[in-house]
């Protein structure tokens, strides 16, 4: 069985890097929890790169990489499964991320709140405080 690991969402690291250090990724950074995968580095790396933040982007490409397999028919059984439910405006990379959490048993840290809402109907393990 593999260890436990925590994806970090952009939204945390985004509150991280504009409001200071948050304990419990700062936790999961010093016990090597912490993993990212391509598509949130690359939702963050842009912004950092244009504020010439390369030490920040060298961190988070030191933090460990999950490969990221897209499955599509799951990934548009999840946006259906949200239209069904009144679950609304939730884009593609967030359904890729619950994709990739849910397949690879990964627990996910985020603030965004329709994780929260899709909670109510998949099974998947979330931080979010």
């Amino acid at each position: 069985m593999s260890r436990y690991r925590v994806l970090i969402d952009s939204s945390v690291w985004i509150e991280y890097f504009n409001n200071g250090g948050i304990e419990k990724l700062d936790r999961l950074i010093e016990e090597d929890l912490a993993c990212i995968n391509e598509l949130i580095l690359t939702e963050l790396a842009p912004a950092l790169m244009l504020k010439n933040e390369t030490d920040t982007l060298e961190g988070l490409q030191a933090i460990s990489m999950i490969p990221l397999n897209v499955d599509w028919e799951i990934v548009r059984d999840y946006q259906i499964m949200n239209i069904r439910n009144g679950i609304n405006k939730v884009g593609i990379p967030d359904l890729i991320i619950l994709q990739q959490i849910i397949d690879e048993k990964i627990t996910l840290f985020s603030f965004d709140k329709h994780f929260s809402l899709m909670q109510n109907h998949l099974n998947f393990d979330l931080i979010s405080e």
